[in-house]
């Protein structure tokens, strides 16, 4: 109505005129605070497409030199530009982008966590400064640039750290206008003058590396090692790991905490090795390269202080968290430190620091201090984010821990793991070398007044890229403009901060992620088996050294850090370092014995030792037991001993004296015993049969025997007489068979002259003639017997007899 009456030319009234004008502010008031409310509610939309477009190219700095410039130098850095999204990009310029000034420690480390571009943060680019053109950047290309600026045009007024971004700025097809498309943030630490007071800085320089050489030995007479594989060759070439560590090291100003394992590894490469190679052990050939390291590193010690860990780097947190459980654990760590420094010393020819025990990543809590100060060490590396510190600054390492009889020596956690990452692509190494080195110099102008001492205890076992890059940051702070190269000693040594920590933390602060890691307590049950069987065997052996001191380290290894993570390689170690030991400990044995009969009162049992060690044994007692000793009794007891005492590949017959009484079976029991009474090996049972013979049993079986003689004395006469009547009637039978005249040739003289006539010329007379006639001779008539008077004589001896 009233805009009808408007167009008519008539007007509203003055109240209705009031009227509208109150409806209209009423109305119009909420729309304009819509309106001017309109940009808030949509800036956080804003930025988040800032932000979003702002990763739309990977922007990556391979290079910035020097990395720690003074006034009159030229900073450059290169690296590249990637298109990572999907529209090409146009007119896009690469540009530096400098402040603000980095005023504490925690401030580098937010600016390091930030990614993308924030407006409210970033500095603009500098004005008058060089800038890169790339007209065009297709989707998923990349190109290199390179931005050289003198350091006056950086804007650095006051010595500090300041924060330098590299940016792209360029449109994209749906945005045509020139926004920050990525950015990549780094630091660049700036002290022209060296400050009055430097810090007092202290890196380790870790040589450790994993386990490689195993519990048997060759059996000659050097007792070459056998090491387990060949790995460890890999890091002692030129370029490997432990290469680049003994070359990059020898020119930097760092403290070196050696494994004595290592050395004595490879020094046993350099002597000569073998390899396991599945049964058999095959020569090593990397002699050579083992010599070369060794002579390197011998070299690149001189005139720098070495601190040996105990041997094989034992895990000292799961020993005090796992191993307390299982009795002589702590003799482990005893043992390893009491041949770490002599093993140095032989082989490098320094003498090194034993007084230092290192935690895994300086994690401590009351048990792992106890442990750790154990064997003799007195000063323990801890980390800050383990003994933390709630101070605006960071103090002195060294102070007392607990109840002050132990030094801590706490490394600084932020520029400890500055180098924990993969530093093989050039950025990632960059941006930690410029992070550190102003870490550094934040900490010195944190209290520049005061001189403080630190300490950096990098990761054990550095990969070739991270301390190749670790070496790149110590060679920046040569120029010891805020800095001043010391060692861990007198990092020891040095006046402790009254207001520093020396609380030692609860175990439950113990992170979790480490306890998780930690060797179980089957792993220590494992070692003390192994420790056990070692301690019985090495009693009985001419030349024990031969087997305590491979064995004995091969335990040592077992404990050590390197295993954490690797579970299963570890058990079988373990298992490997048994039963090489057992297989020695089976080479004396005892001879397995058949069952015997024993026969008469008494009698000897003889039981064989047998020893197939390349060593004699003695110190050993073989043990014979009766399990019936009213049956049969060795010495008059029940339990015989006798002394066993063997050379290298000999054998021996033990003799015990049994005495039966009573028949039947005994079961026996031989079992060899230490000196102490410790059994050794597996008892060896047999059984006697026992057959007691009386007096009057033997008469029984004497008398018997005499009358089987005498039987055959008999027959045997009998038998004769047989023989000579059948050969006398085998005579006759051969002369009726001659007929009458070979009878009348067998006739007497006196039957006249014919039969003479045929006995021949000059045939004597028969002597029996004689004899004859005087008796009445007999008739010519009468026939001649054919056979002889019978004779009841036996047969002259040695006649023949023919039957």
């Amino acid at each position: 109505m009233a805009e009808a009456a408007d167009i008519r030319g008539t007007g509203p009234s003055p109240v209705r005129r009031w009227l509208r004008r109150t409806l209209t502010a009423a109305l119009g008031a909420p729309l304009l605070a819509v309106l001017l409310q309109a940009p808030a509610a949509v800036s956080p939309a804003a930025a988040a497409d800032d932000a979003t477009g702002s990763k739309t190219v990977e922007v990556s700095l391979d290079t910035l030199s020097p990395s720690a410039p003074v006034e009159g130098d030229t900073v450059t850095v290169t690296g590249t530009v990637t298109n990572r999204g999907k529209q090409t990009i146009t007119g896009a310029t690469v540009n530096l982008r400098v402040g603000p000034k980095m005023t504490s420690r925690s401030e580098i480390e937010q600016a390091a966590g930030r990614t993308g571009y924030r407006r409210e943060i970033d500095p603009p680019p500098l004005e008058d400064a060089p800038t890169v053109r790339i007209p065009r950047l297709g989707a998923g290309l990349g190109t290199e640039f390179s931005l050289s600026v003198p350091v006056s045009a950086l804007g650095l007024r006051e010595a500090g750290v300041y924060q330098l971004g590299v940016s792209l700025m360029g449109q994209t097809p749906d945005r045509r206008y020139d926004r920050v498309l990525g950015i990549e943030r780094t630091f660049l630490p700036y002290q022209s003058e060296a400050t009055e007071k430097k810090t007092q800085f202290t890196y380790l320089w870790p040589l450790i590396a994993s386990s490689h050489v195993s519990a048997e030995t060759a059996t000659d007479d050097q007792q070459t090692p056998v090491f387990e594989d060949d790995a460890l060759a890999a890091e002692l070439r030129p370029g490997g790991r432990l290469d680049q560590m003994v070359s990059l090291g020898k020119d930097l100003p760092v403290t070196w905490v050696i494994d004595p394992d290592l050395l004595a590894t490879v020094d046993a490469m350099a002597n000569g090795y073998r390899v396991k190679d599945g049964t058999l052990h095959v020569p090593g050939t990397h002699q050579a390269l083992a010599e070369r390291w060794l002579d390197a590193l011998e070299k690149a010690v001189q005139g720098h202080k070495v601190v040996a860990l105990p041997f094989a780097d034992p895990d000292l947190a799961s020993l005090a968290h796992r191993g307390k459980d299982v009795p002589g654990s702590l003799g482990h760590l005893q043992s390893a430190t009491a041949v770490a420094g002599m093993t140095v010393e032989t082989i490098l020819h320094v003498q090194p620091s034993t007084d230092f025990s290192w935690p895994v990543e300086g994690a401590v809590d009351p048990a792992i201090v106890a442990v750790a100060t154990s064997a003799g060490a007195d000063k323990v590396i801890a980390r800050s984010d383990s003994v933390r510190d709630e101070l605006p600054y960071t103090p002195t390492a060294a102070r007392p821990l607990g109840n002050g009889s132990t030094t801590a020596v706490v490394s600084d956690a932020l520029l400890s793991t500055a180098f924990d990452g993969d530093m093989v692509r050039a950025e990632d190494s960059t941006l930690a070398v410029q992070k550190f080195l102003s870490q550094t110099l934040a900490v010195t102008l944190e209290q520049p007044e005061n001189q403080r001492s630190v300490v950096v205890a990098p990761q054990r076992m550095p990969s070739v890229a991270q301390a190749q890059t670790m070496a790149v940051a110590l060679r920046g702070l040569s120029g010891r403009r805020w800095t001043q190269p010391s060692d861990l000693l007198a990092a020891a040594s040095a006046k402790p901060d009254p207001n520093a920590s020396s609380t030692v933390p609860a175990g439950s602060r113990y992170p979790k992620e480490l306890r998780d890691r930690e060797l179980p307590v089957l792993a220590f049950g494992d070692m003390k088996s192994t420790r056990d069987a070692l301690n019985d065997f090495k009693v009985i052996l001419t030349s024990p050294d031969r087997v305590v001191t491979p064995f004995g380290n091969a335990i040592n290894r077992e404990m050590s850090i390197s295993w954490r993570g690797r579970t299963r390689a570890a058990a079988i170690y373990r298992a490997d370092v048994l039963e090489d030991l057992q297989g020695l400990t089976k080479g004396v044995q005892l001879v397995d014995k058949s069952d015997l009969t024993l026969s008469g009162r008494s009698a000897t049992i003889p039981v064989t030792v047998q020893n197939k060690l390349l060593q004699g044994v003695d110190h050993l007692v073989l043990r014979l037991s009766s399990s019936n000793k009213n049956r049969l009794k060795l010495d008059g007891e029940r339990v015989a001993d006798l002394p066993v005492r063997i050379g290298a590949g000999h054998s021996q017959s033990v003799k015990f004296t049994a005495t039966a009484n009573v028949n039947g079976q005994v079961p026996m029991t031989a079992q060899l015993y230490t000196e102490d009474g410790t059994p050794y090996g597996q008892p060896m049972r047999f059984t006697v049969k026992v057959s007691e013979i009386t007096p009057t049993v033997m008469l029984v079986i004497a008398g018997g025997v005499l009358l089987l003689v005498l039987a055959g004395v008999r027959m045997y006469s009998q038998r004769k007489r047989v023989a000579a009547r059948n050969a006398e009637a085998e005579g006759a039978e051969e002369a009726e068979e001659a007929g009458p005249a070979g009878e009348a040739g067998r006739a007497a003289p006196d039957a006249g002259p014919g039969a003479a006539r045929d006995a021949g010329p000059g045939a004597a007379p028969s002597p029996g003639s004689e004899d004859s006639g005087a008796d009445g001779a007999e008739q010519a008539s009468d026939p001649t017997p054919d056979t002889g008077p019978e004779s009841g004589d036996p047969s002259a001896t040695g006649e023949k007899v023919d039957r």
